[in-house]
């Protein structure tokens, strides 16, 4: 019987969004009914520019938003009662 090491795998989480200091640089949008979900289990989420990651922050009033997230959020239309 003989012991083979399998190759080291990279864990660091991907930092495109985020700063030094763990903050986003920008939020993105994302489905609510998904959000709950992503911060309590852990589950991805998809964004509406592509970006796919873990819910870990909220954002706060007057947060940066991701420019690609929101001209698509902007051309959507609007829902069935009119809430976005």
């Amino acid at each position: 019987m003989s012991t083979q090491t399998l190759p080291e795998v990279d864990t660091r989480p991907d930092t495109t969004d985020e700063t030094d200091s763990d903050q986003p640089k920008v939020f993105h949008y994302v489905r609510k009914d998904k959000i709950a979900e992503s911060a309590v289990m852990g589950t991805y989420v998809v964004a509406l520019c592509g970006e796919v990651f873990p819910v870990t922050r909220s954002p706060k009033p007057g947060s940066p938003v991701c420019p690609a997230c929101k001209e698509i959020y902007e051309g959507l239309r609007p829902g069935p009662d009119g809430e976005d």
